[in-house]
């Protein structure tokens, strides 16, 4: 390796001792401000730098001032196309969460507000969503009957969503989203596939008119309780979900076979809502066995603060169930967030959209309102709709002001078997086997991840699935810092260039060389690991030199640039 040219050796300074608090505060920079937020503050008068940091911390007058009548038509279509979504879906998620149905026609009037003032994504349409209303039902139900003690459940409901936007906000404002990042994109497909399979699993007690039904969520448990039952099945009931869940399928694939006829898909759950409800007023089927969603008040969110319980014996479950379904909600709109930000080459503060989430979960739970998010459904509408700005939130949400204020009558006689096709329709959605089958051809590791993510939510709990996939992946990494890869490097012919000569056949060893990369950086964890696997790779290397009769090995270069593509040059 080496050149009849080089230079003189040299040698290289000490570098200045750095005292413990400058090394404290410069591993507290790199960890937590990356980003250096505050350097646009810098050599700004106060004046300036207040404006600057009320723009930072409410982005809102950072794009009004710059707001056009052209942004204004393309929000307000997307604005009443994605509210034509969220109100059926409102609905429907609030019976999935065993809350009232009106909580989730409030649930997208205010969050979607606060949003708007706190959030950074221009697409991200924000309510409800299956998984966080499963995972309610999941952790308090089983605490809390909601049916035995509705008012008990509703509150642990409330102080949930509480402590939710209190995790939320907490992890916005000490920079800490990197936590989030624990949940891998292997996890939430595996975790996702498998709630959406038991959600849908558990609307048959919809489809099939029947009354009584499990709060568990494995896959045996729902099935007992569907098959015990088959005495009690409602052949009206069964025949008009079968009949509005092939109507939305069809629409969702006419959709996604021609993009342009995006809002077709859109519509199809307000327009099975309108039909549902129409059909049952006309036939009289409330009296044959076909469930209907009744009475729903008129008027705007009441306030819910006198219903937040901080006392015991449920305020422990309400602490768990917040923390675990904010993280979750998290990771799921940041991840949404991102992804259609992507689309549009525009950047999203993670740690922004952490405070925005926090505060109109915080908001939320003191209007009546359970946990909200950034649901993948609702913002794919909004996006296809060819919104501008996260105004489209405040036009979906003046959109169901409206129906708060004039139209929740008119849901009376809306069937449930409507609104369990809509929640099976958006869940096929979610059942991502493609994702997990492609896992599998690119790194088995993430495979089991997902795999063990998904087993563990359909035949144990929401929770059991989640615990597993976190575990898995932290196991992963420790693994990968304490059993870093060791590979050989060979020279490709004609060039300066080494390269794994596992991956590359026509690398070439170097005579007399062992060049071994390193694919982590050395911490005390693994320190004996390498220097055991350094010996092997040097026994077995002398080993196959005695064998072949080639020259004796001299030297062993370690490369611990810690990127394989990084090249090693004569």
């Amino acid at each position: 390796m080496g050149n009849s040219n080089c230079e003189t050796p040299r040698r290289v300074a000490v570098p200045p001792k750095k005292s413990f608090s400058a090394s404290l505060s410069s591993a507290f920079k790199e960890t937590i401000f990356p980003d250096d937020p505050f350097r646009q503050f810098k050599n700004q008068s106060p004046s300036r730098k207040f404006v600057l940091g009320l723009q930072y911390l409410v982005p809102i007058f950072e794009w009004a001032p710059r707001y056009t009548f052209e942004f204004f038509k393309a929000d307000l279509i997307a604005g009443i196309t994605i509210a034509s979504l969220a109100v059926p879906q409102g609905i429907s998620y609030a019976k999935l969460a065993n809350v009232p149905a009106i909580q989730g026609l409030y649930s997208s009037f205010v969050p979607p507000l606060i949003y708007a003032m706190f959030g950074s994504s221009r697409d991200l349409a924000v309510g409800t969503n299956a998984v966080g209303s499963l995972l309610l039902t999941s952790m308090i139900g089983r605490e809390i009957n909601p049916t035995e003690n509705p008012k008990t459940y509703l509150q642990a409901v409330f102080t949930a969503t509480f402590f939710a936007g209190v995790v939320e906000t907490c992890l916005g404002f000490l920079r800490l989203g990197f936590l989030v990042d624990f949940l891998s994109h292997a996890a939430i497909v595996g975790f996702m596939s498998g709630a959406a399979i038991i959600v849908c699993l558990q609307q048959l007690k919809g489809i099939l008119g029947l009354v009584h039904f499990t709060l568990e969520t494995d896959i045996i448990s729902v099935l007992r309780a569907v098959f015990t039952q088959t005495h009690q099945w409602r052949w009206e009931s069964c025949v008009l979900g079968i009949v509005f869940l092939s109507f939305l399928i069809l629409t969702k694939y006419y959709s996604k076979r021609k993009p342009a006829f995006f809002w077709i898909n859109a519509m199809a759950p307000l327009t099975s809502v309108i039909l549902g409800s129409i059909l049952v007023y006309l036939t009289h089927a409330e009296k044959h066995g076909v469930q209907v969603i009744g009475h729903l008040k008129k008027g705007l969110n009441p306030p819910s603060v006198s219903e937040l319980g901080f006392r015991a014996p449920y305020l422990m479950t309400a602490i768990k169930a917040g923390a675990t379904i904010g993280i979750i909600s998290l990771a799921e709109g940041v991840a949404v967030g991102r992804s259609f930000a992507m689309y549009k080459n525009y950047h999203i503060d993670g740690n922004k959209e952490m405070i925005s989430f926090g505060m109109m979960n915080l908001v939320g739970s003191l209007t009546s309102c359970y946990l909200t998010t950034g649901p993948f459904s609702r913002t794919a509408v909004n996006f296809n709709a060819g919104c501008k700005t996260a105004a489209s939130n405040i036009v979906m949400a003046t959109a169901v002001m409206m129906t708060l204020l004039f139209l929740t009558p008119l849901f009376h006689y809306t069937p449930l078997v409507v609104l369990a096709s809509i929640i099976i329709a958006a869940m096929l959605g979610l059942i991502d086997y493609g994702g997990i089958i492609h896992l599998w051809t690119i790194d088995k590791f993430d495979f089991f991840v997902s795999i063990s993510a998904f087993l563990g939510v359909v035949f144990g709990s929401v929770e059991t699935g989640l615990i597993i996939a976190v575990t898995i992946s932290i196991l992963r990494l420790l693994l990968s810092l304490s059993r870093p890869r060791t590979y050989a490097l060979g020279n490709i012919p004609n060039s300066i260039t080494y390269r794994s000569t596992e991956q590359y056949p026509a690398a070439a060893n170097v005579p007399g060389m062992l060049i071994l990369h390193i694919d982590a950086p050395i911490y005390f964890a693994n320190t004996n690991y390498l220097r055991e696997r350094i010996s092997r790779w040097i026994y077995e290397e002398e080993d196959r030199l005695k064998s072949a009769g080639e020259t004796s090995l001299h030297y062993v270069i370690l490369d611990m640039s810690g990127k394989q593509s990084t090249p090693i040059q004569t």
